[in-house]
């Protein structure tokens, strides 16, 4: 299995927000769903306990938050959102026509924006790989995951702002 090494952008709320996730999964999570499994161990016959695996696949999804996190963390650069020049880049506000149509968005990683109604679309989706690097007034085309070709046209570029 390939593992992706991208360099995040995050900025220091986001940053600090999922370090303070990192942790409680790490020492009061892990401690929560030790006990729910042990609990549900005393009830009998793990082939019929639902409580049991009901608890071991809750244990599966938060320690793949945990492996999430602890990448993103790693890999992550801190700072302020980049100033806007015009350019599409990591961290910046779009917005662009596309397939006719209007649309606001951040390029980056959705945890940046999670406090925000933003659509969010990773440097690594098609329309983030097609659009990153492009100025203002820009057209580019895309392939969509269904295989239809997308037209783009950027309009503007702004710095983010954390809303």
């Amino acid at each position: 299995m390939a593992v992706d090494t991208q360099v995040t952008f995050l900025t220091q709320d986001a940053y600090d927000r999922l370090a303070g996730e990192l942790e409680m999964l790490s020492t009061v999570g892990r401690e929560e769903i030790a006990k729910k499994i042990e609990s549900a161990r005393e009830e009998g016959d793990l082939k019929e306990n639902g409580g049991y695996h009901a608890a071991k696949d809750e244990q599966g999804k938060q320690e793949a938050r945990i492996r999430t996190l602890t990448q993103l963390l790693r890999d992550a650069t801190v700072g302020v959102a980049p100033e806007s020049h015009g350019v599409v880049e990591s961290g910046t506000v779009i917005t662009a026509t596309v397939a006719g149509g209007e649309e606001v968005f951040l390029l980056g990683n959705r945890e940046i924006a999670s406090n925000s109604d933003l659509d969010v679309y990773s440097e690594q989706s098609p329309l983030g790989a097609a659009i990153l690097g492009l100025k203002v007034g820009a057209s580019t085309k895309y392939t969509a995951p269904n295989g239809k070709e997308i037209t783009v046209k950027i309009t503007k570029v702004e710095t983010y702002t954390g809303q």
